[in-house]
């Protein structure tokens, strides 16, 4: 195939399949926790660690990672401690994470637009073979954390006050999510961009949890969402021309809205066999009893 005697290709649909299968892993722990902008939040932050990344010339994805993991902790501790004013404080951290990072950019040598452009809204086709090296390193992480722990991270995403009961150390795990998460935006935002990453994280769990009810079954079809729509994207943005981050973004969305569409059917379906079985057990429990009578006769 023309698309893959390409280096910047190769990498490029490497780094799709990656990021396809990071976002939406962390992603469904967001979503039970109702935590779904987090991701944009850290996407936020993270802007300051690709500004320090140009401005002290070493890797803006290295140095992302920290500052976005240092940003997702600190997210955690003020949602753990935070009282009335802990959503003022954490816009106050998100706008801040911006405006620095915009700054850090212009401040530096090696910064330009079209370098924070490609952060922000992402650009593929600029992979270098040392993206590829962190994104698989980080996305491993990620895969390691999410499917190791995934029984005590339902726990601690579903009621935290029951996992705590259970002995379960609910304050490291939820510290553990933050930093998966903020490593999980910089796997990201060289395919999707730091604007958009959040929606990859979100919306393939959504779109799953459309059709099926089993956090398991949730889990791998976001993943497969979330792997088919920036293998799509990044396919479609190399034969049209048009932006990955964007038409990723809007992938993930029409597979949603498809989704959507089918569940209606599917939910009537189950209703109907839910009453077809409420029907047949009503049939036999009369019957068990006028036999139960007549053995007492």
């Amino acid at each position: 195939m023309e698309i893959l005697q390409t280096a910047f290709m190769q990498r490029a649909l490497i780094a799709a399949v990656l990021v396809g299968i990071a976002a939406p892993a962390v992603g469904i722990y967001l979503v039970q926790r109702r935590q779904a902008l987090m991701g944009d939040g850290i996407g936020h932050v993270a802007m300051t660690g690709v500004g320090l990344g140009f401005l002290l010339n070493s890797s803006p994805v290295w140095m992302a990672t920290l500052v976005s993991v240092v940003g997702a902790v600190t997210m955690e501790l003020i949602r753990a401690y935070g009282k009335t004013r802990g959503d003022i404080a954490l816009a106050m951290l998100f706008y801040g994470g911006m405006a620095g990072g915009v700054l850090l950019v212009n401040l530096s040598d090696t910064g330009s637009n079209a370098n924070l452009s490609s952060y922000l809204f992402g650009s593929l086709s600029t992979v270098s073979d040392s993206d590829v090296t962190s994104i698989c390193v980080l996305a491993a992480f990620v895969v390691l954390v999410t499917v190791g722990l995934r029984r005590q991270l339902f726990a601690v995403s579903q009621d935290e006050e029951f996992a705590r009961v259970t002995g379960l150390p609910v304050r490291a795990l939820n510290l553990l999510v933050a930093v998966t998460a903020a490593i999980t935006v910089t796997v990201a935002m060289r395919a999707v961009g730091l604007l958009l990453v959040s929606a990859l994280m979100v919306v393939p769990v959504a779109a799953a949890q459309q059709i099926s009810r089993s956090f398991a079954v949730t889990f791998v079809l976001a993943v497969v969402i979330g792997t088919t729509v920036t293998l799509a994207g990044t396919v479609t943005s190399y034969y049209q021309d048009v932006p990955p981050g964007a038409t990723i973004v809007l992938l993930a969305i029409g597979a949603f809205i498809a989704l959507t569409a089918l569940a209606a059917p599917l939910a009537r379906r189950r209703a109907r066999l839910a009453e077809t079985t409420a029907e047949q057990c009503t049939l036999e429990v009369p019957g068990s009893r006028t036999a139960a009578d007549e053995a007492t006769v």
